[in-house]
């Protein structure tokens, strides 16, 4: 449906305030599918954002400045996330002994499971990208990429 539709405005100022609108509306409509798709499991977008980072990095820790690196929301709690995760029993923190300051947060087999049964459910769903030809992806990404390129 075009963003106009959505959103029940029918003028933009121009088309770049158009795009804005659009990238915003629809990065909100991804995450709340998202949201959606793993509450099933217990699990919110960032908990799962990092337990991806875990596997990423298993069998070696990670820190939390690791996980806050490559988290895709920058704005959330990394420490707080370990918290919800360590209680689910889904990650394990020790401390480093090369560190003592630094603490070694690792994915344990329950977590591995969970992603594991996660992706074999079909969970993460592409389906609108999958409308795109493989060309169109391409340019979605190298156009997403150049948003983001400082000047």
């Amino acid at each position: 449906m075009r963003i106009e539709d959505e959103i029940k405005q029918p003028i933009f100022r121009d088309e770049h305030q158009k795009g804005h609108i659009n990238l915003v509306y629809t990065a909100g409509w991804l995450q709340l599918r998202q949201a959606t798709a793993f509450k099933p499991y217990g699990l919110t977008l960032p908990q799962f954002n990092i337990l991806r980072i875990l596997r990423g990095q298993h069998p070696l820790p990670a820190t939390v400045a690791l996980l806050i690196d490559r988290m895709l929301d920058k704005t959330s709690n990394a420490s707080r996330i370990v918290d919800r995760l360590e209680e689910k029993q889904l990650v394990t923190r020790t401390v480093c002994p090369a560190n003592r300051r630094a603490v070694d947060i690792r994915i344990t087999a329950t977590g591995l499971d969970l992603l594991s049964r996660i992706e074999q459910d079909g969970v993460i769903d592409v389906s609108g990208l999958r409308r795109l030809s493989t060309a169109e992806v391409q340019q979605l990404n190298a156009l997403l990429d150049k948003i983001r390129t400082e000047e």
